[in-house]
C-alpha cells in the first residue's frame, strides 16, 4: 500500500539531524543562495505534485525514487543526483527505503547553473560537500561555510549527466503510447506499428518523436527498459529473469544495453553505487 507523504520539507519529517524542527518555509523564503535539507522516506512513500521557487539538487543515498512532472519520469538510482529546475511540478516516489539530502538553490546564486531538468552521476567530491553542507546551521556565513556552499555551486554544472530520464511527448497519441509502454516494457517495439497506431507514416513519426522528446524511439526505449530494470535489480532479482521479462533474447543483449547506457554491466555497477 502507497504511503503518502507531505512535500519535501525543510529538513526531515519532523526535525533535521541535529535536531532542529521543519523549516520548509525557509527553502522558499530565505534570501541564502543555497539552503540545505535531509530527507528519509519509507518504502512506498509518495510525494505529491508540488514546486520550489528554488532550482533542487536531489542527492540520493539508498533507495532509489522515480520523480514524474509533465514532460516525463526520471530515475534517481543510488549514488545519483536530479537537478530540478526552480518553479518545475514535481511527484516522488521512493522505490525501497530511501536517505536523500538536497541543495536547493536560487536561480541566480552562480553562472552557468543547468536550465533542464536530468540526472547525475553523484561525484566523490559532491557527496563530501552536501554531506558537510547539511550539516551547517543556516546562521553559519562563516569562510567554511562560504567555502563549502561556493564549491558546492561551482560543481553542479560538472556533474556528469546520465541517461536516465524517460521525457514523455506532449503529442497526445505519442504520448498515450509512450504510457503503455512504460506500463509494459520490452525490447521489441517496432517502429512502424508505433507510426501506424499514430496515423502517422514513417518518416513523421520518426520526425515529430525525435521533435518532442530529443531520442529516437530506439534510445527511448532502451531507456524506458533500463528505468524499469533498476530498481528490479535493485531489489536482487536475477539479470537473467529481468532481461527476459523485458524482451532480451539473452543476458548478453541486456548486458549489452545496460552497459553501453550507464558504463558497466549490472554487476559492476550495483556493486559500484549500491553495495556500499
Amino acid at each position: 500500500m502507497q504511503r503518502i507523504a507531505p512535500p519535501l520539507p525543510s529538513r526531515s519529517a519532523a526535525t533535521d539531524d541535529a535536531g532542529r524542527p521543519a523549516r520548509r518555509d525557509i527553502i522558499e523564503t530565505s534570501d541564502a543562495p543555497v539552503v540545505t535539507a535531509r530527507h528519509v522516506y519509507s518504502q512506498r512513500d509518495h510525494v505529491a505534485e508540488h514546486t520550489h521557487r528554488r532550482a533542487q539538487l536531489l542527492c540520493l543515498f539508498s533507495g532509489a525514487t522515480t520523480v514524474t512532472t509533465h514532460a516525463g519520469r526520471w530515475m534517481v538510482p543510488p549514488e545519483h543526483a536530479l537537478w530540478i529546475p526552480a518553479g518545475m511540478p514535481h511527484a516522488t516516489d521512493m522505490i525501497g527505503a530511501v536517505e536523500m539530502s538536497s541543495a536547493y538553490v536560487l536561480p541566480d546564486a552562480a553562472p552557468g547553473l543547468p536550465t533542464h531538468l536530468h540526472v547525475t552521476g553523484l561525484t566523490p567530491l559532491m557527496r563530501s560537500l552536501i554531506a558537510e553542507a547539511v550539516l551547517l546551521s543556516d546562521e553559519d556565513t562563516g569562510p567554511r561555510a562560504a567555502h563549502i556552499f561556493g564549491a558546492l555551486l561551482h560543481e553542479i554544472p560538472l556533474l556528469p549527466e546520465r541517461p536516465l530520464g524517460l521525457p514523455f511527448p506532449a503529442h497526445p497519441q505519442l504520448a498515450n503510447l509512450c504510457r503503455d509502454f512504460v506500463a509494459s516494457p520490452s525490447a521489441h517495439a517496432d517502429i512502424d506499428d508505433w507510426a501506424a497506431a499514430a496515423g502517422m507514416s514513417r518518416r513523421t513519426f520518426t520526425r515529430v518523436f525525435r521533435k518532442e522528446t530529443g531520442l529516437g524511439l530506439s534510445t527511448w526505449r532502451q531507456q524506458a527498459c533500463l528505468l524499469a530494470a533498476l530498481p528490479r535489480l535493485g531489489a536482487g532479482e536475477p539479470v537473467t529473469t529481468v532481461a527476459l521479462d523485458l524482451g532480451y533474447e539473452s543476458v548478453p543483449a541486456f548486458t549489452h544495453m545496460f552497459r553501453r547506457m550507464l558504463g558497466q554491466s549490472p554487476r559492476g555497477y550495483f556493486r559500484d553505487h549500491v553495495d556500499k
